[in-house]
């Protein structure tokens, strides 16, 4: 079976982590790279092809499929420009800027016949495994809550992130993975209300924290937070935080890193009605959060799972050849960016979002 030739545009973080990944690969052949930046080419690697302009890579017939790791601000003319060229399409997230320039997108890689589908490779993070594992055994009850979280302490945003103009910002890098997660966790359920704060604490231009929470007609409400600049002493992952926590009636589950670690959380028992003895603990007296008896918390260990961001492009090469269908879908991706627009508009008016 031939090789799925592939010439990536851009040369930066994403191009470089492509490289070292598909040029491993079976069954994937990177032809190439092209970059608007000259010496983002200097370090690619002996034998492949580094492409004067994004033209030549578009217009080279050795090159099947065109794969977009370029400016968020460039993934629109550079999809168009590549379905008219007949070249099949990967595009990084955020697919576009809007839901108008996506939708552009969506026309003309119809009109064209060529196939288009998104890099959403953090479906396959492990901890995000884990916890929709765990929300697919349905093991705890029915679910009221779901927080996705992540933070870090370095603040400052770096290259073109930096600029409104380029698509920077931390709701475009990092947030629509985490909404992402979230939505194909739950894939039947509809988003009834949408609240946001988003800021940009010491950025000056682009958004650095934001809060999302989302209620669902399944009863869930779900809450995305993440910081650049939330700061602790006890870092996870010694750079960073990252959380998820899921609960229902009959327990909760948590997990920590994207090792990941964690527990599912039991109680041996309810109660069926609380004591009149008060308990002194160091925030005053109190009933309903007393200190726990002797053996009513009771853990589990979380389901194990096995993942690894390749399996995208394990996926990918199955579904372009017709195997299997594209694990990322172009209408997940629009429903994702809606969300965004729903979040900024929400963030701007201080006001909850009608939506879907």
């Amino acid at each position: 079976m031939e090789d799925i030739r592939i010439g990536i545009i851009g040369h930066g973080f994403m191009g470089h982590e492509h490289e070292k990944m598909l040029t491993k690969m079976e069954g994937i052949r990177v032809i190439g790279f092209s970059d608007r930046d000259p010496e983002q080419l200097k370090d690619v690697q002996e034998g492949l092809k580094r492409y004067s302009s994004n033209d030549e890579l578009i217009n080279d017939p050795e090159v099947q499929v065109v794969l977009i790791a370029a400016n968020n601000n460039q993934h629109h003319d550079i999809v168009i420009q590549a379905a008219r060229a007949g070249k099949d399409i990967i595009c990084e997230k955020p697919v576009a800027m809007n839901l108008a320039e996506l939708d552009d997108m969506i026309n003309e890689t119809k009109k064209c016949g060529v196939k288009f589908t998104v890099h959403h490779q953090r479906r396959f993070d492990p901890d995000f495994r884990t916890i929709k594992e765990v929300y697919d055994q349905k093991s705890l009850g029915s679910i009221y809550s779901i927080k996705n979280s992540l933070y870090g302490f370095n603040g400052n945003m770096h290259d073109w992130h930096v600029y409104i103009s380029e698509g920077g910002g931390m709701l475009f890098d990092w947030g629509v993975h985490l909404l992402d997660q979230i939505l194909w966790m739950m894939p039947g359920s509809k988003i009834v209300s949408v609240f946001a704060d988003v800021r940009n604490v010491i950025n000056f231009e682009v958004d650095d924290y934001f809060k999302i929470l989302m209620r669902f007609d399944n009863g869930i409400t779900a809450e995305v937070e993440l910081g650049t600049y939330y700061l602790t002493d006890k870092m996870h992952d010694k750079w960073f935080e990252r959380h998820w926590m899921i609960c229902g009636d009959k327990g909760c589950a948590y997990v920590d890193g994207f090792g990941p670690e964690g527990k599912i959380v039991r109680t041996s028992h309810l109660l069926t009605n609380v004591s009149g003895k008060r308990t002194m603990t160091a925030a005053g007296p109190t009933r309903s959060f007393g200190p726990p008896a002797e053996g009513t918390i009771i853990t589990e260990e979380l389901p194990s799972v096995s993942t690894r961001h390749e399996d995208y492009f394990e996926n990918y090469k199955k579904a372009y050849r017709g195997e299997e269908e594209f694990l990322v879908r172009i209408p997940e991706t629009r429903r994702v960016l809606a969300l965004m627009e729903a979040v900024r508009e929400s963030a701007r008016t201080g006001k909850s979002i009608d939506f879907e």
